[in-house]
């Protein structure tokens, strides 16, 4: 039951902006006026974009609308391109914060039985649950922030990360270039992207652990 309360903590955390700034962020950078937002900023709207997407690690900045404003503005290609950029940053920043100090916090509140259930689901489906938890709201984080303090690999986890993000970023580049005018294909397609991008990079990767092995208890 512990090891479920960090859990929830860390998804609460992802929602104490939201709360505090209300929707105040994104009114500004969804819809028309975040298209024209991002247009101020010229030749550097692409890295204003990357920005945006990876302060969504603790503010509520509206990562996907960002994403398909890059879709309007340099096309699906680049667009996506920039956005899967911006998505597979802000996924290893939660890395390395859980890796190096979820950890260690971690430890203080569940015992070592908790730790290794955890280190189990990431070990069995670790792979999947990161690549897909990038088309989820709230939980892409603080998930990501979990395998860090689990001490899943860092290659696998890479790779899952870029394989959801940059499938994302594509397909939310498309539904910003088309407006959004058939969202229905669009968030079916979107859905899709991962089920085919997936499977032979899972392949080739299978027969490496996918969590580091546990370290020797201190004498």
């Amino acid at each position: 039951m512990r090891l479920y309360a960090v859990i929830f903590v860390c998804v609460a955390v992802t929602l104490i902006p939201v709360f505090v700034l209300d929707d105040e962020i994104d009114a500004a950078f969804a819809g028309p006026d975040g298209l024209r937002r991002l247009q101020q900023y010229g030749a550097w709207a692409w890295a204003v974009g990357v920005g945006l997407i990876v302060s969504d690690l603790v503010l509520p900045v509206p990562s996907t609308a960002v994403i398909a404003g890059l879709g309007m503005l340099y096309g699906p290609l680049v667009g996506g391109l920039v956005g899967g950029l911006g998505s597979t940053l802000a996924g290893l920043v939660a890395y390395a914060g859980g890796r190096w100090v979820g950890g260690p916090a971690l430890r203080l509140f569940v015992g070592d039985s908790d730790i290794e259930k955890l280190r189990g689901f990431f070990a069995r489906h670790g792979l999947w649950a990161v690549a897909l938890s990038r088309w989820m709201p709230l939980l892409p984080e603080a998930l990501c922030c979990l395998a860090g303090a689990a001490r899943m690999r860092a290659g696998p986890f890479t790779a899952a990360l870029a394989c959801g993000s940059f499938a994302m970023g594509f397909a939310f580049g498309v539904l910003g270039e088309q407006y959004l005018d058939r969202p229905t294909v669009g968030l079916v397609v979107s859905a899709a992207i991962p089920l085919l991008v997936w499977p032979p990079v899972h392949y080739f990767l299978r027969k490496r652990p996918v969590v580091e092995p546990a370290s020797p208890p201190a004498a």
